[in-house]
């Protein structure tokens, strides 16, 4: 699962209502413990520490497509519904934002004092994090939130996001103890944020020399390196503005405005969702399509919880398509549908106890919706008419309960 890119993040202000906040802490809970369930631990850790997979999982919990606070909303969410249960999971999330952040060394300490981990080095691992993303790449943005997810076996995850309230963006780093060899040569698993032209890394491989440089400078008399800094300024000058840093196809770009739009979403896939949550034969889901009260739309809605799931990291470069599950809080690309909602949680919830007890069947229902969804995919070209579907969206959201923050 270890990506690398950033992505433009809209600094949005404003708070996630109560009825949302519980809906996104019981749907993500059950998305992780479905993890837990096909993939274990460490595969929890791999899809959080993945830029990409973080901002569908966002969109599908119905939170805005775009915007920055999908990471403040869904590390809360997660934090809630893990750490009641963390001794079950072999999960724990501290920290969170503004003041929670600064309160990670001490959650960690009470951590290690009760499972017998590491606390020392797991809290020199989140100070590390926060210091390079703060000082070692100076790009900008100011960190304003922490997360340190730890397993019980002592593997981590940090998700970080700093602000740069100039241009009102923010960027969010991922990080992942996997296969970690330093936290000075290129530590990232993935940059999440606006690009804003070159930045000073001090952690990419090739900065080596500068970092053994400056360490050098430190040993120098101050006016020598006044006198350096001097030249330099007077070259940089000369030179004129640095050209922007490269895009690469890791790197999605959210833009500011709210709608979702046809580019947005790779539409193939999404004529797929449809096509088979509108048109299967109830062969294919018979447990499932037997639950009562399921229909076609929320089995639209577990097709892309299935997908979040259960999908590998090339399928979530288009993190807009996973709000045609939930829609999302200020009405784009719809309301957020509450029934429909209620009963992705129910059924996924049901999968996932009876699952537990040994009964699979519903479970590897969820699980084939993913790969039907794909086999529709690699047998014809089902092109979703964005237009017809945002259209049916909503005319039917009275019917499906549909709310936004405003009501």
């Amino acid at each position: 699962m270890k990506s690398t890119g950033h992505a433009d993040l809209p600094l949005h202000t404003g708070t996630v209502p109560r009825w949302l906040a519980d809906r996104m802490r019981n749907l993500g809970g059950l998305i992780v413990e479905s993890l837990l369930l096909h993939y274990g631990r460490q595969e929890v850790l791999r899809r959080l520490a993945d830029p990409l997979w973080f901002q569908s999982f966002g969109a599908v919990l119905g939170m805005d497509w775009h915007s920055s606070g999908i990471t403040t909303s869904v590390l809360y969410a997660l934090k809630r519904a893990v750490n009641p249960r963390a001794r079950e999971f072999g999960l724990c999330v501290c920290g969170g934002r503004g003041k929670y952040s600064r309160r990670t060394p001490e959650e960690l300490a009470w951590l290690g004092e009760r499972t017998g981990l590491d606390a020392d080095a797991l809290i020199r691992a989140s100070r590390l994090c926060a210091k390079t993303d703060n000082t070692a790449v100076q790009d900008g943005f100011q960190l304003y939130q922490h997360n340190f997810i730890v397993s019980a076996d002592g593997a981590w995850t940090v998700v970080q996001q700093g602000m740069n309230p100039a241009s009102k963006t923010a960027r969010r780093y991922h990080w992942c103890s996997h296969n970690l060899r330093s936290f000075c040569e290129e530590p990232h698993t993935g940059v999440t944020g606006e690009n804003l032209g070159r930045i000073l890394n001090l952690t990419d491989r090739d900065a080596a020399p500068t970092r053994s440089a400056l360490l050098e400078l430190t040993a120098q008399p101050p006016a020598s390196v006044e006198k350096e800094i001097r030249l330099i300024r007077n070259a940089l000058e000369k030179d004129g503005t640095l050209p922007a840093a490269a895009q690469s196809d890791r790197n999605p770009v959210m833009p500011e405005r709210h709608d979702v739009r046809a580019q947005d979403v790779d539409l193939k896939r999404l004529g797929a969702v449809l096509a088979l949550a509108h048109g299967s034969r109830p062969g294919d889901f018979e447990s499932l399509l037997l639950t009562p009260g399921l229909g076609p739309r929320t089995l639209q809605s577990l097709c892309l919880v299935s997908e979040v799931i259960h999908g590998t990291p090339s399928r979530f470069r288009d993190p807009a398509r996973f709000s045609f599950a939930h829609g999302g809080k200020d009405g784009h690309p719809f309301p957020v549908p509450v029934r429909i909602y209620d009963e992705s949680i129910r059924i996924l919830g049901d999968a996932v106890e009876k699952a537990k007890l040994g009964y699979t069947e519903k479970s590897a229902c969820i699980r084939r919706l993913h790969a039907a969804a794909k086999e529709i995919e690699s047998r014809c070209d089902p092109r979703a008419d964005f237009d017809a579907a945002l259209a049916r969206e909503k005319a039917h959201s009275r019917g499906w309960g549909g709310r936004t923050v405003s009501g």
